[in-house]
């Protein structure tokens, strides 16, 4: 049987045709060599079989690329390390606020704006030169929920009372914008579109959502590390530390972790190499 005509199941039970391709592709942005790509699908599709779940998949090439170089899992477990952050949504405001912040803005974290009618609480405010941006983030810790048009409806209505208050003042927002880890659908991308709002989701804008952003940046959040260990993660996520960059800037936190020296040396290298090196190498 040719390896497209396996079907397999998503996370949210949708079942799609197998494709190479998409593989392909997704073991690419981790930056690994063809030749590791190659013998990657190989193994995956030695593998394949009817209804196999898109998680074994992730899991198997995962495994795979984390034998040959860590940092390539570190990149390619992208999307499920800011599911990580997880369960509350407080790290990922902060981190699009640092995306936003290494980009040269000045940002703020949970600001209490007046509108004209009622108050409102800004996940994020960012402002750069003439930009005066107010950002709602959407985080959900399970990939199947997507942002639905009532959330854009519903940040646009608070967006207007704001700017309402602005009218006759200095410093009116410019923009208003909806962040989320997951998808809209595409009602709610019509409405966003439409209504002036600056919509960002994982992959949307299309080769300038989030994930692209992420690597374009070197802006890794710091659970993408395979070497620190989930309680590890949760307590630098507890003290504001959401980049890897963020943690060269503040490795006295490996030491109140009680970390090794030879263990904070490997995390510290593991670091340094997802800030300094590009995703997808120049030939891909």
């Amino acid at each position: 049987m040719k390896e497209e005509e396996f079907t397999i199941v998503k996370a949210s039970g949708e079942k799609v045709r197998f494709s190479i391709p998409k593989l392909k592709k997704s073991l690419r942005r981790s930056g690994a060599e063809e030749h590791t790509v190659s013998q990657i699908i190989d193994a995956v599709r030695d593998e394949l079989y009817q209804g196999i779940s898109t998680k074994e998949i992730y899991n198997r090439a995962f495994a795979l690329l984390k034998k040959s170089k860590s940092i390539y899992a570190s990149k390619y477990k992208l999307k499920k390390a800011i599911y990580e952050f997880g369960p509350t949504g407080f790290p990922f405001e902060r981190f699009v606020a640092a995306i936003l912040q290494y980009a040269g803005y000045q940002v703020k974290v949970g600001q209490i704006l007046q509108g004209k009618c009622v108050s409102h609480e800004v996940d994020v405010v960012a402002e750069k030169d003439e930009e005066h941006i107010i950002i709602e983030c959407k985080f959900h810790s399970d990939r199947k929920n997507k942002c639905d048009v009532k959330v854009p409806l519903y940040i646009h209505s608070r967006y207007s009372d704001i700017i309402a208050n602005y009218e006759n003042g200095n410093n009116c927002p410019t923009d208003g914008w909806v962040v989320t880890n997951t998808q809209f659908t595409k009602d709610a991308i019509a409405y966003g579109t439409c209504s002036g709002l600056q919509l960002l989701s994982w992959d949307f804008p299309k080769n300038n959502g989030l994930k692209d952003r992420i690597d374009r940046l070197g802006l890794y959040p710091i659970t993408v590390s395979t070497l620190l260990t989930n309680s590890e993660k949760q307590f630098l996520l507890g003290r504001d530390i959401v980049l890897c960059r963020q943690l060269l800037k503040d490795t006295f936190y490996l030491d109140h972790l009680g970390v090794s020296e030879e263990r904070k040396s490997n995390i510290i290298s593991e670091i340094k190499l997802l800030c300094s090196e590009t995703s997808v190498n120049e030939q891909h």
